[in-house]
């Protein structure tokens, strides 16, 4: 049976080529379009959280599919980022949170093979990651100057902080998985 919070996971996958699509219009309004579409993303992943436990709607595959909508999500907002500035900065933020998710994702399902899952779970350093990141995809995103506030610059700061705390998190994640990987 399909539930809400699960529908709403689908369509934040479903939202994926839609950013891109809108990312690569030929309009001086198609930022705007791209922004809203990552906030929407955004919001339904707030959302299907809380509806799943609020009303206990909870479920193992919505529990597997929630983490690869936000990796999507992330992993293509920072290609497109990427391809339309290239360079090294954004590159290397891209690459060093890309690289975190996919070492991560690997490292929590190999724990929970070895019964070890609760070795990593999500912790603030996580936490505080993701909303740097997600705000700095926001600003890379939209790309242009917003009256005086230059955003591109922002969003850069932004994705070389969280970068810096993705590679911290990571070492926190592995470090409390350290005893199950000597074993």
């Amino acid at each position: 049976m399909l539930t809400l919070p699960t529908a709403l996971t689908l369509l934040r996958i479903a939202l994926v080529p839609v950013l891109v699509l809108f990312f690569y219009l030929p309009y001086t309004w198609s930022n705007e379009l791209t922004v809203i579409t990552f906030i929407l993303a955004g919001i339904t992943d707030w959302l299907d959280g809380w509806i799943a436990r609020r009303y206990e709607m909870t479920s193992p595959f919505g529990a597997f599919l929630d983490p690869v909508a936000d990796k999507l999500m992330v992993a293509v907002a920072l290609i497109i980022i990427v391809q339309s500035n290239p360079s090294i900065v954004l590159a290397l933020g891209a690459a060093v949170i890309v690289g975190r998710e996919i070492t991560i994702s690997a490292l929590r399902e190999w724990m929970a093979e070895m019964g070890e899952r609760g070795r990593v779970k999500v912790g603030w350093a996580g936490k505080i990651k993701t909303i740097l990141q997600m705000v700095a995809i926001g600003f890379l995103l939209y790309g242009e100057p917003l009256w005086v506030i230059p955003v591109l610059e922002i969003g850069t700061w932004l994705l070389i902080i969280a970068a810096a705390l993705t590679l911290w998190s990571m070492l926190v994640y592995i470090r409390a998985a350290w005893p199950a990987m000597k074993a």
